[in-house]
């Protein structure tokens, strides 16, 4: 991982118009499902098409379905936050280790404070859109694609950097089948906590690398705070 003491960014110059399309496109699919679904309280046939077989398929595995879907849950999800950011300040990478600790707190305050109360989505008494597991570990491996593939110069082999975003995303899959099996979540919320995650560390990056020294909203801010000292 690169580290910003030498005042790189999060994300390459060729990165940041990808990111901006990426957040609007996740903001999208997570407004139009939400007015979709806003008020459903039983599966759609969409959704029960795809969660039927993964319920019926778990049926007498409801212990690995838990498994499967723990890493969405807070404790792993903050403790691999902590690890991750741990790792961009031995890096010197100080924007990184912020994007870390900030994603999935916001991720899942998105999902939990805002969009389901307004969506009110329901699932056996739940309210569930969209998900929060799915979106606090799709905010991690979209933050680990920023540190290791986003970035203007990234420092790890590209064997190793493919080995750990598919780790990632075989993650991000494994959280899905588990709330889906264990009837925490419809399918489409869990396309909805993607998008969540996803937007949400696109979002944050772009922020980070504005305000960062150098940029140009730091420059535009300079004489302001000069004449406020």
């Amino acid at each position: 991982m690169e580290g910003t003491r030498s005042g790189l960014p999060l994300l390459a110059a060729s990165a940041r118009p990808r990111a901006g399309v990426l957040l609007a496109g996740c903001a999208v699919l997570v407004a139009v499902l939400g007015a979709v679904f806003a008020g459903q309280n039983t599966a759609d046939r969409f959704d029960h098409a795809v969660d039927a077989p993964v319920i019926t398929s778990f049926a007498s595995h409801h212990g690995l379905a838990l498994w499967l879907a723990f890493p969405g849950t807070t404790k792993p999800a903050i403790a691999l936050s902590l690890v991750i950011a741990a790792a961009c300040l031995l890096a010197g990478r100080l924007a990184g280790a912020l994007l870390t600790v900030a994603a999935v707190p916001v991720a899942v305050g998105l999902c939990e404070l805002l969009i389901k109360p307004l969506v009110h989505r329901t699932y056996i008494g739940q309210v569930v859109y969209p998900s929060g597991h799915v979106a606090a570990i799709s905010a991690l491996a979209a933050t680990v694609t920023v540190l290791l593939l986003a970035a203007p110069r990234p420092v790890l082999a590209r064997p190793l950097r493919v080995f750990v975003l598919i780790l990632a995303y075989l993650t991000v899959a494994a959280v899905v089948v588990g709330v889906i099996a264990v009837r925490f979540h419809y399918f489409t919320d869990t396309v909805a906590g993607v998008a969540v995650g996803t937007g949400t560390v696109c979002g944050l990056a772009l922020i980070l690398d504005a305000v960062q020294p150098g940029s140009a909203v730091a420059r535009w801010m300079a004489p302001v705070t000069k004449r406020t000292r």
